[in-house]
């Protein structure tokens, strides 16, 4: 029996696989298409996710195959500086198109050790107290002690639990592929910049290759979402809209997108769990997709690891859902602002231009883009420092950055007091005695830190910390 098995190859399955892989969980990958797509919906990493992959040691092998943006508001169409001040060391996202994303993750899980297998349909699910069982469209099964859906918006492990997906049908939708255009670039960046004065879902992006990224607003909703738009849909659209088609040809990809915004209404259903778009979905604004089931992921990871390693305090695994899908709704709520602000409608018009405004303020302009990137995201640990439930800045210490200490996926106490003590959690939770190197970056005397840099404890008191420790990392040992 395999310790889990994840349904789903993209972004977000193949964190999760690399995070469970880190402490030693036999996982196994099941992905229905063949080989790996070449279509890139998510173009790109924000902070958080940049920090994340820091704190795992992967952000090398990112920055050498990106390009770093540095902007900030994002946010219904409306571009600002990056804010002075942010909460975070890695204050800038990274351009990087999703096929590349998932090579770089899907290379990491194998290294160390996952299986991914292609061309693996899952039709059929059932679970009881010791496990899940998988059917395969080619008739075989699978078990496994556990399994995380992680298999999209049309998530067939979600519709085989029979989770609820409420929420809003889409509205509106808007096409999106890559193709070649013969028209010279300075007049296509003409017409983009004169047409996105009124119609802000409307654009296109060099990928470097030759190609180039096209959006444009459909002409109402299809029937059937999944049928992908002709090259003669994606033509008329933009003559319609731009008064040219660009002299468009060789399509490498077409698909669509609407505004329908759902969500889950529990990511956990015993030994089943969801993540991904597979426990939500909304439109693409703000970039925030990929990243938001990323970072699903590097939440999960270490608490699945922990139930499948027999360690987990009670209620671990159950605070995935508790702290993720409050989250999940903030995304939902801000991406539904969004497409209002992109309306075409004098009210919209004068909302955008009224918020634009308001952005130019520091104060606002860092609020909007910390949400966006998910810096400011912050758990409900309850009442106490202001740094508890946050998650922690990379800071420098006189033995080295902090985090380059995590890649290992532990727990970590960060001690400036040189008084405190991990013993009976050692196996689970790395000690460091080390100081601050860069004036007061931490006004506290000693953080404790999960595995997916949240803080969770703050002080200078032992017993406080051993309750702590209690409650994050399960029992003692030895």
């Amino acid at each position: 029996m395999t310790d889990v098995i994840v349904v789903g190859g993209g972004p977000t399955g193949l964190m999760l696989a690399a995070e469970l892989r880190l402490h030693g969980v036999h996982v196994v990958v099941l992905d229905k298409l063949a080989e790996p797509t070449e279509q890139s919906r998510g173009r790109g990493l924000h902070a958080r996710s940049v920090e994340v992959m820091d704190q795992r040691g992967l952000l090398d092998r990112f920055l050498a195959v990106s390009e770093k943006f540095q902007v900030g508001g994002l946010f219904g169409g409306i571009v600002k500086p990056w804010p002075e001040r942010s909460d975070t060391a890695h204050a800038y996202g990274l351009s990087t198109l999703q096929p590349v994303t998932e090579r770089l993750l899907g290379e990491r899980a194998l290294e160390l050790g996952a299986e991914i297998r292609r061309g693996c349909e899952v039709v059929g699910l059932s679970q009881g107290e010791d496990g899940v069982t998988v059917e395969l469209a080619d008739g075989t099964r699978s078990r496994s002690r556990y399994l995380v859906g992680c298999d999209g918006g049309r998530s067939a492990v979600r519709k085989l639990l029979g989770v609820g997906f409420p929420g809003e049908p889409a509205k509106v939708e808007t096409l999106l592929g890559d193709m070649e255009m013969s028209e010279d670039p300075a007049t296509v960046a003409a017409v983009v910049e004169e047409v996105r004065k009124t119609q802000l879902r409307f654009g296109t992006i060099p990928n470097g290759d030759g190609t180039y990224r096209v959006v444009v607003p459909a002409d109402g909703v299809a029937e059937e979402r999944a049928t992908e738009p002709t090259f003669e849909e994606f033509q008329r659209q933009l003559r319609a809209v731009a008064g040219t088609d660009f002299g468009v040809h060789s399509p490498r990809w077409l698909s669509r997108f609407g505004d329908a915004t759902r969500q889950a209404e529990r990511y956990r259903v015993g030994r089943v769990l969801l993540a991904g778009d597979a426990a939500h979905i909304h439109p693409p604004t703000g970039g925030q997709g990929l990243n938001l089931g990323v970072q699903d992921a590097f939440n999960l990871g270490w608490k699945l690891a922990a139930e499948v390693n027999g360690w987990a305090p009670e209620g671990l695994l159950d605070s995935y859902h508790a702290e993720r899908h409050p989250v999940g709704a903030t995304v939902l709520d801000n991406t539904r602002a969004q497409i209002t602000l992109l309306g075409t409608d004098p009210g919209a018009t004068a909302l955008r231009e009224l918020l634009s405004k308001l952005m130019d303020f520091e104060e606002v302009n860092r609020y909007v883009t910390e949400m966006i990137t998910a810096v400011g995201v912050r758990y409900d640990f309850g009442e106490g420092h202001e740094l508890l439930g946050r998650r922690l800045r990379d800071v420098q210490l006189k033995q080295g950055r902090l985090y380059e200490l995590m890649h290992g996926g532990r727990g970590l106490l960060l001690d400036q007091t040189g008084r405190l003590s991990v013993e009976g959690w050692t196996d689970r939770v790395d000690h460091v005695i080390d100081v601050i190197d860069t004036g007061e970056e931490l006004d506290a005397p000693a953080v404790l830190l999960r595995p997916d840099g949240h803080v969770a404890w703050v002080g200078e008191d032992q017993q406080e910390l051993l309750g702590r420790l209690s409650t994050w990392f399960g029992a003692p040992t030895g």
